[in-house]
């Protein structure tokens, strides 16, 4: 019969530790002696490949909108008419008493013209939440950001456009929407810079000129 007081102490329990490729280089990492005067100077060295890594992996879900615009400084009423008809295809009648109001395009979606620009959507990290590539977004730099919106947020000097979220711990988090999986998650953790520029209220594209 085994007896536990025979059982010699220490050794590595089967699947302990930190899994491979899961610290802050992903990837293994080795045990090595330095000069002691040279630790300051290789853990520098080591922060900076740590947020190059970081950096390289976000490049793929990041998908920067590009072409900043501001809407035109005076902008003339352009009420065209909406109408009550709910015909997917096809064009309602003309008919003066089908039509439910009068609608101004700028003002449907602009609700602070100083606050407001557009940008150009890059890449199809969105596509779910319809921001189409070459779609313009309407970003009102004015409003409060909640978890929830979707937002133009920078991170480390980049812009990209997704949904706020929070993780366990508080930090902010950015979502895609596309279930393809090309795209994942981006997690806000020190040190890398993150703002939120603006949240977008809209979007609008054509199909042809």
């Amino acid at each position: 019969m085994d007896n536990p007081h025979d059982r010699k102490p220490g050794g590595k329990r089967a699947g302990a530790g930190r899994k491979a490729g899961s610290g802050p280089y992903q990837e293994t990492t080795t045990v090595i002696r330095i000069p002691a005067s040279q630790k300051p100077v290789v853990s520098d060295l080591m922060a900076a490949y740590a947020e190059k890594q970081r950096w390289l992996r976000n490049q793929a879900n990041i998908d920067s909108p590009h072409a900043f615009e501001l809407p035109a400084p005076t902008r003339h009423t352009m009420a065209l008419p909406l109408y009550q008809s709910k015909v997917p295809a096809g064009f309602p009648s003309p008919a003066d008493d089908h039509v439910e109001k009068r609608l101004d395009p700028s003002e449907y979606l602009i609700d602070q013209a100083e606050t407001t620009f557009f940008v150009t959507i890059q890449g199809e990290s969105m596509i779910e939440a319809g921001l189409m590539p070459g779609d313009k977004a309407v970003v009102d730099k004015g409003k409060l950001a909640v978890v929830g919106d979707i937002v133009l947020a920078m991170i480390d000097g980049e812009f990209t456009i997704k949904t706020l979220a929070q993780q366990k711990n508080g930090n902010p988090k950015l979502l895609p929407a596309n279930s393809s999986g090309k795209y994942t998650p981006i997690l806000i953790q020190e040190p890398m810079r993150f703002e939120v520029w603006g949240v977008v209220t809209g979007s609008f594209r054509r199909f042809r000129q």
